[in-house]
C-alpha cells in the first residue's frame, strides 16, 4: 500500500479514508499545527540541514545545548546526537567492539544493534551459564527496552547474578520507549537497579514518539568520548539542527500529548483486555494480534494496522498502534471490529 500524504489518525487509500492504527508516531505530534509552528520557527533560525563534521572547528551552539538537555533528560553523565537512530546504534556498537571481550544478546532485538557474533543471554528460558561463571571480563549485553511482539519492558534483574568482577556494558535501544514510558517519558533505563560494575549505554531514534529525525547516544563520559573519536562519527554530518531545537522546545507539547495518550490506552485496554488473541497492557500504546489474517480483515472495515515480517521474529507482526490524537469515535470503531469477531 502506498500513501500519498503522511497519515495522522486517518489515511487515504485509493481515495478512501481509513482509520490509521499503524506507524510509530505514538504522541501524534508531527501533524499538530502547534508542533509544526515550533518546527517552522526553528527552520527559520537554523535551516533544514548543516552538512559539517561535528568535530569541525566551527560548531553550531545548538548541538552543545542539545547534548546538555538530553544528558539531563536521561540522567546520564554525557550524551550526543547523530542523524538517525540506526547510526546511533551502529556507532555505539562499533565503539563497544573495541571495549568488550564478549557479547550477549537478549531475544528478538532490533537488527541495528545486533553484532555479527553474540551469545544468547538466555538458553531454554534460563540465564546463560557463562554469565554466571565468567570472571574479570568486559561484557556487553545488548537489548531493546521492549522486544518485538512484546508490550512490557524487559526485566534486567538477572544482572545481579553476573559476578561483580566483570564490567558489564548494557546497551539498550529505547526507540520505542522514550517519550512513552518512564517519568516524563525518559524511558526505562532509570528503572534498572544501579550497580557499580554495570554501565548503561542508551541509544534511540527521536523519529518515533518525538516526531523529529535524529538519534541519540547517552552514557558515561568516557564512553561518549570514545564514540566522538570514531571516524564514522567524525565523517558524518550531525542531526538536523532545527529538529534538535524543536525537540528541546516542544517538551510541553510532548507532555500534553503523553497525558492524552495514556487516556487513549486506558480506554482501549478496558474494552479489549479480555478479548481472545489480543496481547495488550494498560500503559503501552501498542498491542498485538495473533490472527495472521487480521490485517486483511480489518482493511475490509477501512482500518489499517501494521502487518509485516520483522527480522527479529520468525512470525509476521500484526501490530495495532494507538495515537494520542485518536478520538473516542475512532477508538470505538476499532474496538467494535474486535467485538464482532467474538
Amino acid at each position: 500500500m502506498q500513501l500519498s500524504t503522511t497519515p495522522n489518525t486517518t489515511a487515504l487509500l485509493d481515495n478512501k479514508e481509513h482509520l490509521f492504527f499503524s506507524g510509530t508516531s505514538y504522541l501524534g505530534v508531527s501533524m499538530l499545527p502547534e508542533f509544526q509552528e515550533i518546527v517552522f520557527d526553528s527552520i527559520k533560525k537554523w535551516g533544514i540541514s548543516y552538512g559539517s563534521s561535528p568535530n569541525a572547528n566551527l560548531k553550531l551552539e545548538i548541538y552543545k545545548k542539545g547534548e546538555t538537555f538530553i544528558r539531563n533528560f536521561l540522567h546520564t553523565e554525557s550524551a550526543l546526537t547523530v542523524s538517525s537512530g540506526t547510526l546511533a546504534s551502529q556507532l555505539a556498537l562499533n565503539t563497544l567492539q573495541d571495549i568488550a571481550d564478549r557479547f550477549y544478546a537478549m531475544p528478538k532485538i532490533h537488527p541495528s544493534i545486533l553484532p555479527n557474533k553474540a551469545t544468547n543471554v538466555y538458553e531454554n528460558r534460563h540465564l546463560n551459564k557463562e554469565l554466571v561463571s565468567i570472571e574479570n571480563t568486559n561484557i556487553c549485553i545488548i537489548s531493546d527496552a521492549i522486544a518485538a511482539l512484546e508490550t512490557t519492558p524487559y526485566s534486567f534483574d538477572f544482572l545481579t547474578q553476573i559476578p561483580k568482577s566483570n564490567t558489564v556494558y548494557l546497551l539498550i535501544d529505547e526507540s520505542h520507549s522514550l517519550g512513552v514510558l518512564g517519568k516524563n517519558g525518559n524511558g526505562i533505563s532509570q528503572q534498572i537497579s544501579s550497580q557499580k560494575n554495570v554501565k548503561i549505554i542508551i541509544v534511540s531514534s527521536l523519529g518515533k514518539a518525538f516526531g523529529v529525525n535524529g538519534g541519540i547516544i547517552a552514557g558515561n563520559t568516557n564512553f561518549i568520548k570514545k564514540v566522538k573519536e570514531k571516524p564514522l562519527f567524525i565523517g558524518a554530518a550531525g542531526m538536523c539542527p532545527s529538529f534538535l531545537e524543536t525537540f528541546i522546545n516542544a517538551q510541553e507539547i510532548y507532555q500534553s500529548q503523553r497525558e492524552k495518550l495514556q487516556k487513549v490506552i486506558t480506554y482501549v485496554y478496558a474494552k479489549l483486555a479480555t478479548v481472545k488473541d489480543i496481547h495488550i497492557t494498560n500503559n503501552y500504546p501498542v498491542f498485538f494480534l495473533s490472527d495472521d489474517k487480521i490485517a486483511d480483515d480489518l482493511l475490509k472495515k477501512n482500518i489499517v494496522i501494521t502487518s509485516f515480517f520483522y527480522p527479529a521474529t520468525p512470525q509476521k507482526i500484526n501490530r495495532v498502534v494507538l495515537n494520542a490524537n485518536h478520538t473516542k469515535k475512532q477508538l470505538d470503531q476499532l474496538i467494535k471490529s474486535f467485538m464482532v469477531a467474538q
